[in-house]
Order: structure tokens, then sequence, then C-alpha cells
């Protein structure tokens, strides 16, 4: 599973009705970990039909293997590819699997010194599939949990990332359709290349109005002071802190709190102010949500 159109949509809906957009993004954590972990427990299943049992060395000979993609050793052996990045300044290849390798081998000694000084503590995973039985005892447990919870780590940043890139651009157009702006003014094909790192531009003739989207909580000023810096012209979030209005209204750059009561009405009012042709609003949100959704994700 990945970032569908359908929590894509879920998001943005949530946003502009001012509503919390997180568990949207938990819920497919959850989807993609629980997967994961049904998938992974099938293959030391299916390793059991292939081998007499289920040892250290078997571990790290079959999620370990070289021919395996360096970022699913990386996760096998407890490690994820940012980390690795961080640690050796590369993550390709060679590395990968010399690094996963050796943070194996400290991760079952240490497990091992663990268990044998923890000498009263019994634990043995059992895994059944189609009547074939795995046990897996106390070290060998606590290295396939482990490798979970890498898993779900990185999952976690990973979708969380994601989401709000994929949603950012969204949700920009989103406001341009909720207020009828003409399709020119926020064709994103007439920015100059040299501009496009930005999430999302309002064009009116000659002129580039920079906004950008930090669907961030209350209390981050870093985000917010990252985007002042760049001065943008209209910063849209998700909350705001008090600070943050009066730095942006400082700085003259228009911001928009959508978890405010009905905040994403504050888009018409910047319109106005740039001289950007728009209509005002006051219909069901929902029926236009839904036109612009079908329009959007045929």
């Amino acid at each position: 599973m990945t970032l569908t159109d359908q929590v894509i949509k879920n998001i943005i809906r949530k946003l502009i009705k001012g509503k919390d957009y997180r568990i949207e993004i938990v819920t497919l954590i959850n989807a993609e970990f629980l997967q994961y972990v049904i998938d992974f427990f099938k293959k030391i299943v299916e390793a059991k039909l292939k081998n007499n049992g289920i040892t250290v060395n078997w571990y790290k000979e079959e999620f370990l293997n070289p021919k395996l993609p360096p970022k699913e050793i990386a996760i096998n052996s407890g490690l994820n590819n940012k980390t690795i990045t961080n640690m050796y300044n590369t993550a390709n290849r060679k590395i990968v699997i010399e690094a996963s390798s050796e943070h194996y081998d400290t991760l079952y000694n240490a497990i091992k010194e663990l268990t044998e000084a923890e000498h009263e503590l019994d634990l043995k995973l059992t895994i059944k599939f189609r009547s074939v039985s795995v046990d897996l005892n106390v070290s060998e447990s606590l290295i396939v949990i482990n490798t979970l919870a890498v898993k779900r780590a990185e999952l976690r940043g990973g979708l969380w990332s994601t989401a709000g890139k994929r949603a950012e651009k969204y949700l920009m157009t989103t406001l341009c359709k909720i207020f009828d702006v003409p399709a020119q003014y926020y064709d994103q094909s007439r920015v100059p290349e040299s501009m496009r790192e930005v999430d999302f531009y309002l064009i009116n003739d000659s002129e580039f109005y920079r906004c950008e989207v930090k669907l961030m909580g209350k209390g981050n000023p870093e985000s917010a002071d990252a985007i002042f810096a760049r001065e943008s012209r209209i910063f849209v979030a998700d909350k705001l802190s008090d600070l943050n209005k009066q730095q942006a209204t400082k700085l003259n750059c228009e911001w928009i709190e959508l978890r405010s009561a009905e905040g994403y009405k504050r888009f018409s009012r910047i319109l106005q102010k740039l001289g950007v042709p728009h209509t005002v609003f006051n219909d069901d949100i929902d029926r236009k949500l839904d036109i612009i959704f079908e329009e959007m994700f045929k």
C-alpha cells in the first residue's frame, strides 16, 4: 500500500474543515506496518520448509543476504539507510552490506549477553501458517522484534514526510478551486524552472507569489522561521502560534491557519489583496470538495 489518492483526499478534506488530519497518516502507518509484519513472518515460515531449524546463522544468511535490496538488508539488521548514510556519508550497496553485518553481530552479542544475564526470562515466539509452526527462542525473538521496531520507525518517518509533500500542492490547488481562481493564476508550468523548489506559486501578470505549506502543529517556531527567512508571500499551516502570526504580519507574509474556524476562507481575502481574480464561497464545502476531487483525481 502507498499513499493513495483517497488518503490525500481525506487529509485535504480534514484540513479544509479545520479538523486534525493526523489519524489518516497513523491509519496508513498501521496498515503498512501490519502488512509488513505478516509478510516478514511468512518469510520465516517459508524458510522452515527449506531448513531443519531457525538459527541465528540462518537468520543472518537469509535476511542479510547480499542479493537482497540494500534497504531491506539494513532493516533486517536493525538499521536503516538514513542512519547508515549519517554514519558513513554514503549508502551504497557495499557500505550497507558491511555496516549491516557489523551491526547485526553487535546486536546479537548484546542480546546474547542480556539473555544470559536475565536467565529467568523465558520468551518464545511461535508463528503458525498453513499447518507449519516455527518456534523462535529468546535471542531469535528479540532480533525479530527489533527488526519490526526499526521498520515501524522507518515507515513512520517516511510516511509523515511523504504525506506532507504529497498533500501540499493538492491543498493549494484545492484552495484555488474553492474560490474559482482561473487556472492561469496558479498554473505551475508557468513558473520558471529555477523557482520550482517552492511548494506553490500564485501568479498575477509577471508577479510570482511564493506560497509555502507546513502541516505543523502549534509550537513549531523553527518551521515558521524557515518560511519567513525565504520571504514567502503566503504561509499556509495547520496550526500557528500567536507569535507565528505576529512574525508573518510584520514581514508582510499573509497567513492561513486551517485549524481555526473556517480558516480556509482567509484565502479569499489574500487573493483580493494580491489582485488575483476569484469568487466568494459561502456554499456547502463538502459538496464543493466532492466536485473538486472528482476533477483532480480522475
